[in-house]
């Protein structure tokens, strides 16, 4: 599970942009640019792991519940469907991260069921995941987090939370983590992300990056 910074989709979409999307899903079925398949497992696709496809860096790992079929594209893209999930990463995106401006569109069908679209990263020393949230379906990823403050980049208003993590899998294996959140209060789907805006905001709110991987 070794990514940089990635677009996310927690159940996935299909985004070309300037860090990575990445999906991750959690219950029924629901699909970004391809049909659900019915099969368990991973389906027919990209395999899993890391590496490098058409000039960006991806990403691909997924829990082995339900079906879950993501493709690298052309450029930035990638598409990903999914049914009865339990936990799946992948997206396109950049290795090293940091700060970027990313552009960034496609279709999301997860908004009625427990999934998000961010872009996400990790930094080392200290260990961190981070989120960038643009829209989230049935739960919001910040409920019962720790709020830190707001942040106002790329025509919208961000709230800022903070969470922990114990012992869950991690970049560098089973790990305990803090996770930093910048949680878009209106919704989208396709824009500009200015990563440096939140990564500021978050160590004005006392949230301290390590080095971007």
């Amino acid at each position: 599970m070794i990514k940089s910074l990635l677009f996310t989709a927690v159940l996935a979409a299909a985004i070309p942009l300037d860090e990575e999307l990445f999906g991750r899903s959690f219950d029924l079925g629901s699909k970004i640019n391809l049909t659900a398949r019915e099969d368990h497992g991973v389906s027919a696709g990209s395999p899993q792991g890391n590496g490098i496809h058409s000039g960006y860096f991806y990403s691909f790992w997924s829990d082995g519940q339900g079906s879950v079929t993501y493709n690298n594209l052309v450029g930035g893209s990638y598409s990903s469907s999914w049914n009865n999930v339990g936990n799946f990463v992948g997206g396109k995106g950049w290795n090293p991260g940091g700060p970027k401006t990313v552009q960034y569109n496609g279709t999301w069908n997860g908004a009625s069921v427990n999934s998000y679209l961010s872009l996400y990263g990790w930094t080392k020393d200290p260990l961190i995941e981070y989120y960038i949230v643009e829209s989230f379906g049935s739960y919001n990823p910040s409920s019962n987090a720790q709020k830190k403050g707001t942040v106002q980049s790329d025509g919208g208003t961000y709230d800022i939370y903070q969470t922990q993590r114990t012992q869950q899998p991690s970049i560098v294996g089973t790990a305990t983590f803090t996770q930093f959140w910048s949680v878009r209060q209106s919704k989208r789907v396709g824009g500009q992300i200015t990563t440096g805006n939140h990564f500021d905001a978050w160590t004005r709110s006392g949230l301290k990056l390590g080095s971007h991987i």
